[in-house]
């Protein structure tokens, strides 16, 4: 298998087009959706969504929170 080094001085000798392909599939991949993550994230907003419906937790206006913001 080869190692980093030798596929950059390999992806160098390629077309400036051919390079931001293999770039962009690089970066693309880095970036694929994870189901378990998205899941977990999921069930989180789903139970503080059912907390805040329940009286348990307490809402911010939009409002205040961008004036705040301004206040720093």
């Amino acid at each position: 298998m080869e190692n980093s080094k030798t596929l950059l001085k390999k992806a160098l000798l390629l077309k400036p087009q051919e390079r931001f392909k293999l770039v962009d599939g690089l970066i693309r991949s880095l970036d694929e959706p994870n189901k378990e993550i998205d899941e977990i994230w999921l069930q989180e907003s789903q139970k503080r969504l059912q907390a805040h419906r329940e009286g348990k937790t307490k809402g911010i206006p939009f409002e205040q929170i961008f004036k705040e913001e301004q206040n720093e």
